[in-house]
């Protein structure tokens, strides 16, 4: 398949690059610059300018544009950047593959869409939840409405916290760990949904592969995890105690409502729709995947 993809320089876009072409798939990459590759192609969200010829031949586009939830701190201005920085890429992307007959859009969003569920377990049939990230992925997902309109495949990758050696999370975690500084956070008993990062890659080839599929898919571990369950897998990956508790209230004074919806609560979603399908996971538990991030 001929494969256009946004984000490609991210943690998760890299990986899937190289995945794609080495299942045979070609991919072209979309760049805020001016393309200096042969597999390039320029684009300019805000102006809503893709290159001519990008959508020739395509198959699908997968999109994994937007700035880090987690990056810094929520200010009015960086709020509204991370609307933004989603919106209008899958606005532009969805018109295109709309205007284009491309089969197939794929689109990023986040497992925060269920907004905190407590104990209650969800799928993908469940209703969006409240809260500022909830608000997020549904806007988010509403925007890719001219591809489906045009009767596109419109598939919702709604991810979990992606397990990776080479950032991200864990990126942030293993020096604290290393250093015996690690430990739950508030009680330990919030969901902590999670997936590998081959099992995201993965999962999106599956997706793109199956045409049968198509709305919102969870991009979750199939056996769900509390914090304290996962300090505690990470513990033992690393070999290190953790001995640590970080209070609540320490991390509200931190960082303020990104605590409350990132690290103090979260819903407990199942991918029931990759299961359905016969996606088979590498990873099923969160210590397979962080034994296979990080004992390599």
């Amino acid at each position: 398949m001929r494969v256009v993809i946004a984000g490609s320089s991210g943690l998760i876009g890299t990986s899937l690059v190289a995945h794609l072409r080495a299942a045979g798939h070609e991919v072209l990459r979309l760049v805020r610059r001016a393309p200096a590759a042969p597999d390039e192609r320029g684009w300019d969200p805000p102006a809503g300018r893709i290159d001519d010829g990008t959508f020739d031949g395509v198959d699908g586009v997968i999109n994994l544009a937007g700035a880090g939830i987690a990056d810094r701190p929520w200010s009015g201005a960086r709020k509204q950047l991370l609307r933004d920085s989603r919106n209008v890429p899958t606005e532009v992307l969805a018109t295109a593959v709309a205007d284009h007959g491309v089969a197939a859009l794929l689109n990023a969003s986040g497992i925060n869409y269920y907004g905190d569920t407590g104990t209650r377990v969800v799928d993908e049939t469940a209703p969006p939840g409240a809260g500022f990230l909830a608000e997020v992925c549904r806007d988010w997902e509403a925007a890719t409405a001219p591809a489906s309109d045009a009767g596109a495949r419109v598939v919702l990758l709604r991810s979990a916290a992606v397990l990776s050696p080479g950032g991200g999370l864990l990126g942030r975690l293993r020096p604290l760990f290393s250093l015996m500084l690690g430990g739950r956070i508030g009680s330990g008993e919030q969901a902590f949904p999670w997936i590998s990062l081959d099992d995201e890659v993965g999962a999106i080839r599956f997706l793109l592969e199956h045409p049968d599929v198509s709305g919102p898919v969870n991009l979750a571990g199939p056996e769900p995890a509390t914090n304290a369950e996962f300090t505690e897998a990470l513990a033992a990956v690393l070999r290190r105690p953790a001995p640590f508790t970080a209070p609540a209230f320490a991390l509200r004074a931190v960082l303020g409502q990104m605590a409350d919806e990132m690290v103090l609560t979260g819903p407990v979603a199942v991918p029931a729709v990759l299961l359905k399908h016969g996606y088979q996971f590498r990873h099923r538990s969160v210590r397979e995947a962080l034994a296979a991030a990080l004992e390599r």
